[in-house]
């Protein structure tokens, strides 16, 4: 498969080819979205709650997404590579925004950052932007905001609400953005975001009509058993595939059927000899 670029993406606005999207957060996850043909890949601050253990987001820094960046461009070449602006790295001022969006390019070698927010942050946008960086926003439900919305509740439920997310879409697109996610919103306003803007949109948790979708790779592969929000499914049960493969290998260390003959280097015919035995024993005489 041909690597994924910029252009094929945004194409698939106007070829309605739905688009698809997950993150990875290391090389050996990043290969098998590779493997399986996934057309980008996010390394987001979620990173902070999958890897990391965290209740939420806050703690990432752009070190942290750098690094996993790195790693999962090693393990997957072909995909379009995102990277999440973590918190604080883009709100403080423009500036700080192109220099810690450049580093996500230079360090972690990202083809592009997402960042958090609409109006707010359209100086951000267009300065990334004018510095030859790709720009995906996201909208909706925005975890990054976690302590403003009183945890991780679906937004634009209200007209208001709705009309906001609208105006911020059209925002973002007028400062450069290339696509936006959609994360945590009513089917029917993404849905008309969708048919309203002229970037591809990615949904979580924001129903079909979007142009593409994007799951957190952990979910998808059923790897927390006590995480089933209503918008993620579960494609396999990876916890308790793995949780009995695990069980397997302690059972055979433990019965020592494992490591059996074919899973060991022989020399056969060789002996070693005890040199402090012998140097013992010459002290003796």
């Amino acid at each position: 498969m041909k690597k994924v670029t910029i252009l094929d993406l945004v194409a698939a606005k106007n070829d309605s080819a739905t688009l698809t999207m997950t993150t990875a957060y290391d090389a050996t996850m990043a290969r098998i979205v590779d493997d399986a043909g996934v057309d980008c890949i996010l390394v987001g601050d979620s990173l902070g709650m999958v890897v990391g253990g965290q209740d939420n987001t806050l703690e990432v820094t752009v070190e942290h997404v750098a690094y996993h960046c790195r790693a999962v461009r090693r393990g997957a070449p072909r995909p379009f590579l995102i990277a999440d602006l973590p918190f604080m790295s883009y709100q403080t001022s423009v500036e700080e925004a192109v220099r810690n969006a450049g580093r996500l390019v230079q360090e972690g070698r990202a083809e592009a950052v997402k960042l958090e927010g609409g109006i707010a942050v359209v100086d951000q946008v267009a300065a990334i932007v004018a510095a030859g960086i790709p720009v995906c926003g996201h909208l909706g439900l925005t975890p990054q905001s976690v302590n403003a919305f009183g945890g991780f509740k679906v937004q634009g439920r209200s007209s208001t609400a709705a009309r906001q997310i609208l105006d911020d879409a059209q925002a973002l697109v007028q400062a450069g953005v290339f696509m936006i996610v959609l994360e945590g919103m009513p089917r029917e306003l993404a849905a008309q975001v969708t048919a309203e803007i002229s970037v591809p949109t990615i949904g979580i948790g924001a129903g079909v009509n979007c142009d593409g979708q994007v799951l957190v790779c952990t979910d998808l592969l059923g790897m927390n058993p006590d995480f089933s929000p209503r918008f993620v499914r579960q494609f396999v049960d990876g916890y308790g595939l793995l949780r009995g493969a695990m069980a397997e290998y302690v059972a055979a260390v433990k019965d020592r059927s494992f490591p059996a003959t074919e899973e060991s280097f022989s020399t056969p015919g060789l002996s070693v000899r005890s040199e402090t035995t012998s140097e013992h024993r010459v002290e003796e005489g």
